[in-house]
């Protein structure tokens, strides 16, 4: 109401405060249009910005949709990225699994590995005995043989210079030797052949 008197104002001058009822009807009359003119214009206003007020709430109600889709999206994202996190973790879980099998494999492998080195050891041991064994029985056969044959020759020369003394060649030797004696010629032979 304040503004519509100012209004008034400055479009009518003070000129004087007396006035003719025709100008005050007229006055009054154009004040009316003024104010019907107000009227609709701020009924057309208030409309506008009901108008606008519905479309902000449109807008707000479909912010809020939006709003409401980027939540369930990043629900279904965060479900997504739990669920992608589990199975990570599953996998993880299943890889270190699979690694530490992988681990006690070669582990076992090493202990086979051990245990066959060990074998091998004992084995090359066995040989390296085997072959001591053999080579002091080469020795010692060889060696028995040696001994056995100077036994045996020095036994069968002494038997045989016994047999061949004490026997029929003794005596002859014997009666070769007393011929010896008597005839040069041959006592020269006997003792060219050591017999003398």
């Amino acid at each position: 109401m304040r503004k519509i008197v100012f209004l008034f104002l400055l479009l009518f001058p003070f000129q004087t405060w007396a006035m003719s009822p025709s100008t005050e009807k007229q006055i009054l009359m154009e004040l009316a249009e003024i104010k019907a003119t107000l009227r609709t214009f701020m009924e057309v206003t208030n409309k506008r910005f009901e108008d606008m007020n519905k479309r902000f709430e449109d807008m707000n109600k479909r912010f809020e949709d939006i709003n409401k889709r980027f939540e369930d999206m990043n629900k279904r994202f965060e479900a997504l990225q739990e669920e992608m996190n589990r199975r990570f973790e599953a996998l993880q879980r299943e890889m270190d699994k699979r690694f530490e099998e992988v681990d006690k494999r070669f582990e076992q492998v090493d202990k086979r590995f051990e245990q066959m080195d060990k074998r091998f050891e004992q084995m090359m041991t066995f040989l390296w005995i085997l072959t001591a064994i053999f080579t002091t029985l080469t020795a010692v056969v060889i060696g028995f043989a040696y001994w056995d044959r100077r036994t045996i020759i020095r036994r069968a020369r002494e038997e045989t210079l016994k047999d061949l003394e004490e026997g029929k060649l003794g005596a002859l030797l014997r009666a070769l030797k007393e011929l010896a004696r008597e005839d040069r010629r041959l006592a020269e032979i006997l003792r060219s052949y050591g017999l003398l």
